[in-house]
């Protein structure tokens, strides 16, 4: 199927013809900050946004994950037995989500379906939804998305793209689930002279990136050398191990498991917690092998860049939404860290 043209004051329309087939998420504008939430109404649509403040990995690995509950009840016969909570796998969407939030669901994909484990979790709520993204075309001052290998315009791991084009937006399935959402709207046809507007939009959203450090330039380097480097003195120094930047990054995907009981009643949780946290690597002997500031530093920065491409060969964990970088309460950016992990040393790997 073939792209179409939505005129923008015809796009509330749309928006609510959609929720008549799926559950539709967005970003919506809460107080100081657009987050990405279940609209009510075609209204509550927002797409005067650059990006949300937090991700959108929450719609597939929510903060606080109910897995099981169970009875502690003295004499009830299922007293201690875990029943399993059931989730809603209804077919839904999210629109507008930008292509750097997109990219980073592949990326975490490796982390949640591997060879020999599948997230049944993870995996139902990517096949139930559909993601519309939203082409970038005034990026954030903070965003760095060229340098990592996606893009303001890159399609990939999106089933829709739409493109802002002023009056309208030109709206282009890209996967079947994709030509499927776009097959039920109702658009007019592309306007003449779209495609050549389109390619001067993503060029000039891309030049307005440019490209902020080398990947290969740390990527290639010897990891124990990294590792060692004294530069980490230096990046630790004002980190107050808050989890800030971990929190608000689509693809830190790092949780705990908890019970929560009350009365005679529980649940067992699964929630996100972060590798900045000193209780996080706490062994039962009381033995931390991360009980540093620095190495928790360390670790946060040398997975993102270093463990991760070298473990699965699929670029850096690092999709350039520049959250951190924006957010970071000790103005701690990522792309310095990578230019100084670039020049610490010389050795090949």
């Amino acid at each position: 199927m073939s792209e179409i043209y939505i005129v923008r004051d015809k796009f509330p329309g749309v928006v609510q013809q959609l929720m008549g087939r799926y559950r539709v998420y967005g970003p919506v504008f809460q107080g100081q900050y657009h987050e990405y939430a279940e609209l009510k109404k075609a209204e509550d649509l927002d797409l005067n946004f650059q990006n949300t403040r937090m991700s959108p990995k929450g719609l597939f690995h929510p903060e606080a994950d109910k897995m099981f509950e169970y009875s502690l009840a003295e004499g009830d016969p299922e007293a201690g037995i875990l029943k399993e909570i059931p989730k809603d796998y209804s077919p839904r969407v999210i629109l507008g989500i930008r292509p750097c939030d997109a990219k980073a669901f592949q990326l975490d994909d490796v982390n949640f379906i591997t060879e020999t484990i599948k997230d049944t979790w993870w995996v139902e709520r990517r096949k139930s939804t559909t993601l519309v993204g939203l082409a970038c075309n005034a990026p954030c001052s903070t965003c760095f998305c060229t340098t990592v290998g996606t893009g303001p315009f890159d399609p990939s791991g999106l089933d829709v793209l739409m493109i802002d084009m002023g009056e309208g937006y030109v709206v282009r399935p890209i996967t079947d689930k994709g030509k499927e959402l776009v097959s039920g709207i109702a658009g007019d046809p592309v306007p003449q002279g779209a495609s050549e507007k389109i390619e001067t939009l993503r060029k000039t959203a891309e030049d307005m990136l440019g490209t902020q450090f080398d990947v290969k330039a740390f990527t290639e380097k010897n990891t124990l050398d990294l590792f060692n480097d004294p530069l980490w003195d230096e990046v630790q120094f004002s980190c107050i191990n808050c989890g800030t930047c971990t929190f608000l990054c689509p693809t830190c995907w790092c949780f705990d498991i908890q019970d929560e009981v009350c009365e005679d009643k529980g649940e067992r949780l699964r929630l996100w917690d972060s590798c900045m946290f000193p209780l996080f690597t706490l062994h039962g002997s009381g033995h931390n092998p991360r009980a540093q500031k620095l190495q928790r530093v360390r670790q946060r920065f040398m997975h993102k860049l270093k463990y991760y491409p070298e473990k699965y060969g699929n670029g850096v964990a690092c999709v350039g939404c520049g959250r951190c970088v924006k957010s970071c309460p000790v103005n701690i950016d990522i792309r310095q860290v990578a230019r100084m992990m670039a020049s610490a040393c010389v050795c090949p790997a």
